[in-house]
This record gives C-alpha cells, structure tokens and sequence, in this order.
C-alpha cells in the first residue's frame, strides 16, 4: 500500500476566462504529469538525504567560509548528477574575508563555584592565540564624560554594556502551522491606501542623543581592546541563542550602504564579540550586582580566509527544447549560506534542498520543458541577499545609482526572455500557497496551478508582497519573483539564525510537499505560450 494518496484525475483541469489583456489565458493543469511528479516526489523523494549532506556534512555555511565553498562543490556535483547542464559557479562580489571558528570554549569561576558557559562568538570575531582568562566588568555609562574614569582598564577584561533580557515563561506553542483564519486574511488582502500621516514615523524625543552616545562608547571600547564583549542572543530562552555578525561602530547618520562591515574592516581593529544564552548572562550580570568577582577563561581560535575575496552561487539547467522558447528561462532558487551557530538546517538547508528535489524530480521524469529550468543556490543572502542582486544584475538587470537607491534600470538583454523566479526561504513549514507580490494578473493561473494540493491546504493566492529573501533582487527591477506562503513550524520562535538550527529540525513531509509543489509551478511556467506577466 502506498504511504501517502496520490492525486488522480481522469480530466484536465481548465479555467477558460481571460484573466486580463496581459496575462495569461486559459490556464490549466497537465493533471497527468502532476500525478507523476507526486509519486516521484513523495514515494522516491531524496529530500532529506541531500538536506542531510548539507547540514551534517556541510554545515554551517556562512559566506565565503571553506565550508561554504565545499557546499559551492558538492551542489555543483550533485546537480551534474541528476542531469542538469551547464552546471557551474557564478562569481559575484567581492565580498570581503571568509572566516572560520577552529575551536571554542567558556568558562566561568566565581569565589564559589565554577560552571561552562555556553555561547557563540559573532562570526568575523577575531580569536586568541591560545586561553585568555579575565574578569568581567559591567559598564554602565550614561554620559561620554564617564568613559575616562575606564580608561586603560578594559585591556584584560570581558566587557559587558546590556541589562540582563527580564525572564518570562513561554505561554505560546513552539511550532504551529498557519491558521485557517490567517490563511483567509491573506487570500482576501487587496491594495490598502492609509492616510499619509500615518506612514510617517513618530518623533522618538532622545534618540539622536542615545545613538551618539552608543557610538562613543563603541569608539571607547574599540580603542581599549578588551579580551569580549558579551551580550545575549537577540532571541530566545531554554539555551537558544541567535546570534550573526560581529559589529563596528558606524558613525549615527551614516547612509546604510556606507557602513562599515565587520568582513571588510581590518582584523587587528575588530574587538571579539560572544552571545551567551540569557540565562548565563543574567547569572553572572546578578552575581556582579552582589560584588562578586566573575572570572572567564576563554579558549577562541578562529582562522581569516583572504586568498579569495568573492562569493559564489551554484547555477544548473534544464535546456528548453522549443526552438522558439528555449533562450527563456524560468527560474528557481534559495539561498545556500547560512549562520553559524549550528548547521543551517531550516535557514536555508531546506530551501536548498527543496529546490535541489524539485529539478530532481523534473529530471527523473524526463520532462522536456518547452523553455530552460534554471537553480540557483545564492551566496551571501544573510550579510543583504548579495548573491541573487548581483547575479541578478550581471544577467537581467540593476537599478542606476545603487541598491537602495531609485534611478532608471539598465536592463540587459536577457531581460525580456525572463518568465519567473520562485524562492523557497521560511523554514522547513510546508508551501500553503503563494505571494503574488501585488501582481493580480496572475491570481487565477496561480490558483488554477494549486487546485490540485487542496488536500494539503496549499491553494491560499494572496495579493500582498513579503520581503527580505532573495525573490525581491527580482521583483526590485521588475521581473516576476515569488516566495511562497509556508507554515511557520519552528522558524520565527527556535530555529531563525539561532544555535538550535539543526537538522533534527526538519519535517519530512513538508519538505517533500512543498518540492512537488514547487516542480509543478515551475514546469508549468515553462510549458507555457507566453511568459508570466509582469506588474
């Protein structure tokens, strides 16, 4: 007996109205090849075996790490494998240093007892050439005047500048799927117009004043090299720390894209920066409120990688075989780098995966797409989705002026043979639909595409954008990009960017769903008459 149903229609699905004079008509499904791509991808799927290679071989993945490069390699295989051609690296950047933790270790002793400390150092935290051990200090500073009284006293010392994150316990479920009442919210969102005034942001009476202040304290740091800062993890109790990138101090006002970023910066001028778990940090924070001494060893070695400043994404295809089609292109992707704290598991492992699954199983049928299936697998996604917006840049199109700023778009020309970008990005969650990033024109084709996943409450099109994954690098110049609606499981409240990423945090039959959904879109797109419409 097979494990899960398998989707059986003895009719094509057909809508026959025209959605409107730019999109696309009389959508359908080719029910047969859906049945196909179900049983390939639920009763043969290698979805947790290629997520497995990822995370417990490849793992963590952080941008332009070795481990990272060996991720680079082992895609590339493993897509020329399956089938796919013109499998190569597209080498986006530079992007600055590659950085690697080779060992690490915390200690505490008090006039009483000793306990491990567990924690994290920042990535692009610089080491010690062996055990460092010193007191830790509280700084408390409320104007700049009271930096001197600390001056040359901090060399030897763990600094620390935050009041401990107040306890409280966790009333809500650690992992949930998305609600029916949520799933209707978004499928009913339309364009809302709010009255300007409630646009602009709120005067914040002191901010100026506390941002400067925060600055010179950073300055004063940086100039006294303590052994760490230590702060706690930006989320999370019960051990999980999220944790990133080491910081240096930007000057308040500085335009976004002229900071200065830590992979850019000189070792030498870079003070290491450790994440403790909350309840570690407000153990020793207490303890020194009592007047007892807090001493760490420290045990930090880290390795700078400067031989290669750039990043790289992993590119394969699936030629198109229409004579006519063929030089357009439909594309699929997610983002392969990831944090360091555990092995990237659900950020993006599985998006990785996923996708890698969806051409596997594409290829395994022998489908024979009328335009190319391309994957991508991008660099650099957590440190401002570097790799999707340059290779978006070097092959479609890029915004005059620079990123974050308006200009006229130079396109390239392979710009109009592009159809669509679909990313995968939240999680291991289950697809339970579609953004359609404010394109309506594509409502009814997107839902005459998911009718067949009603039994997996997979069909919510909703109107509105989401944003910070790497479909924006598309739809910012645009082009068709999509991210798709996905149960949250675990991701916002254990996983995200913390040291619980693993992957044990996986769900099998999400993943395997959301790669059979994600084939059938993506062949779809490219066996159409005409590319999706854009906005």
């Amino acid at each position: 007996m097979k494990k899960y149903l398998i989707l059986t229609f003895l009719f094509i699905f057909t809508v026959p109205q025209l959605l409107s004079s730019q999109s696309i008509s009389s959508p359908s499904v080719d029910i047969e090849i859906v049945d196909k791509i179900i049983e390939e991808g639920i009763e043969r799927s290698q979805v947790m075996e290629i997520a497995s290679w990822l995370t417990d071989v490849y793992g963590p993945r952080l941008t332009n790490s070795p481990q990272m490069r060996n991720a680079n390699e082992y895609t590339k295989r493993a897509l020329e494998e399956m089938g796919l051609e013109n499998a190569h690296l597209h080498q986006w950047g530079p992007f600055g240093k590659g950085w690697e933790l080779n060992r690490f270790a915390m200690h505490a002793n008090t006039p009483y007892t000793y306990f491990p400390i567990t924690a994290y150092p920042k990535a692009w935290s610089p080491g010690h050439e062996g055990p460092v051990q010193g007191e830790v200090i509280f700084l408390s500073i409320e104007s700049v005047d009271e930096l001197e009284q600390y001056r040359g006293q901090l060399g030897n010392k763990f600094v620390m500048l935050d009041l401990p994150q107040e306890p409280e316990p966790s009333w809500d479920p650690i992992a949930s799927r998305v609600s029916d009442s949520r799933l209707l919210d978004l499928a009913n969102a339309s364009e809302e117009v709010r009255p300007r005034e409630q646009n602009q942001r709120s005067p914040n009476p002191g901010a100026a004043e506390r941002a400067q202040l925060q600055y010179e304290l950073m300055k004063f740091i940086w100039e006294e090299k303590p052994l760490a800062i230590l702060d706690y993890g930006y989320r999370g109790w019960y051990g999980q720390i999220a944790v990133g990138a080491a910081s240096v101090p930007s000057e308040p006002g500085t335009p976004w894209g002229e900071r200065p970023r830590v992979w850019d910066v000189d070792v030498d001028d870079v003070v290491p920066q450790i994440s403790l778990k909350r309840e570690h940090y407000g153990r020793i924070f207490r303890l020194l409120e009592k007047d007892l001494s807090v001493e760490i060893e420290l045990d930090m070695q880290v390795t700078f990688h400067e031989d290669d400043l750039y990043g790289y994404n992993t590119i394969a295809e699936i030629p198109g075989t229409d004579p006519e089609l063929k030089d357009e292109v439909v594309m699929l992707g997610a983002h392969l780098d990831s944090w360091h704290a555990a092995t990237g598991g659900s950020d993006n492992a599985s998006g990785s995966a996923v996708m890698m699954e969806a051409v596997r199983i594409l290829k395994e049928l022998g489908v024979e797409p009328r335009r190319t299936i391309r994957i991508a697998l991008w660099d650099g996604e957590e440190q401002g989705l570097h790799g999707s917006r340059e290779y978006v840049a070097d092959h479609f199109a890029s915004a005059a002026g620079g990123w974050n700023q308006s200009g006229e778009m130079e396109k390239k020309e392979n710009y109009d043979n592009f159809s669509a970008y679909y990313n995968f990005d939240n999680g291991t969650g289950q697809i339970r639909g579609i953004y359609l990033q404010q394109n309506e024109d594509l409502r009814l084709l997107f839902r005459t595409w998911l009718k067949p996943f009603e039994d997996w409450s997979a069909n919510t099109v909703s109107y509105n954008n989401t944003g910070s994954t790497d479909h924006i690098a598309f739809d910012r110049v645009g082009l068709p990009g999509f991210q798709f609606i996905q149960d949250p499981i675990e991701y916002f409240t254990m996983t995200h960017h913390s040291n619980m990423d693993y992957y044990e945090r996986l769900v099998e039959q999400d993943l395997q769903r959301s790669a059979v959904i994600i084939a059938t879109m993506v062949y779809h797109t490219a066996m159409l008459d005409e590319k999706l419409p854009r906005k």
